[in-house]
């Protein structure tokens, strides 16, 4: 195996919280008192396009939240969305400390509108060289498409290449395309898992 040149990382779950996932759907739910099976069942069935980047945050509340008259507002939905997003401190100290030795990039499922904010609001682009995330190629995690094109977009070959995500589907389709991978329980896992493959943080 050669040396590690490329790092891929997932965003949520591993450097910052989830950004909407079932967690952050169930505070909403009982933060706005939500009717909850009703809105998974059209989360589920928008989310797809949703974080294809098919669909706008706005087109989403519409079709998952505001089909009916509310007692509060679009604004005060989306402010209480993004609030939900919160760093992994430990985990961005150890990406940014390898930062500028390797190539850094994400590889991430997100909706267009929480991911750019996300982006922003944690100087992601500070840390990472490349955003290969689904809203905007239009693939998501685990379509093994998604770790092809981020291959090709880096221009590394896979052995050259690690990716951490903290859900093993995710992993074992990076696997297969054969990329290094470290499946994430923890930071100080983390980084022993980088070190056995050469990589120092």
């Amino acid at each position: 195996m050669g040396e590690i040149r490329a790092l891929f990382w997932d965003v949520g779950g591993v450097l910052l919280s989830n950004a909407w996932d079932h967690e952050e759907r169930d505070l909403a739910v009982t933060h706005f008192q939500l009717e909850g099976p009703e809105f998974e069942a059209r989360h589920k069935e928008l989310v797809p396009a949703f974080e294809e980047g098919r669909m706008s945050l706005d087109d989403y509340l519409e079709r998952s939240i505001f089909y009916k008259v509310r007692s509060f507002t679009r604004e005060d939905f989306k402010r209480f969305m993004f609030s939900l997003s919160k760093p992994r401190t430990a985990v961005l100290e150890i990406a940014r400390a390898l930062s500028g030795e390797y190539f850094m990039a994400t590889i991430n499922n997100e909706s267009r509108e929480l991911n750019q904010y996300r982006i922003q609001t944690f100087r992601l682009a500070d840390c990472f060289d490349l955003f290969v995330s689904s809203c905007f190629v239009g693939i998501r995690k685990p379509d093994e498409r998604i770790y092809r094109l981020a291959l090709d977009l880096s221009q590394y070959a896979a052995e050259e290449c690690c990716f951490v995500d903290d859900r093993p589907a995710n992993i074992e389709a990076a696997a297969k395309v054969g990329m290094r991978t470290v499946l994430m329980k923890d930071p100080a896992q983390l980084r022993r898992d980088l070190q056995g493959l050469g990589v120092e943080a």
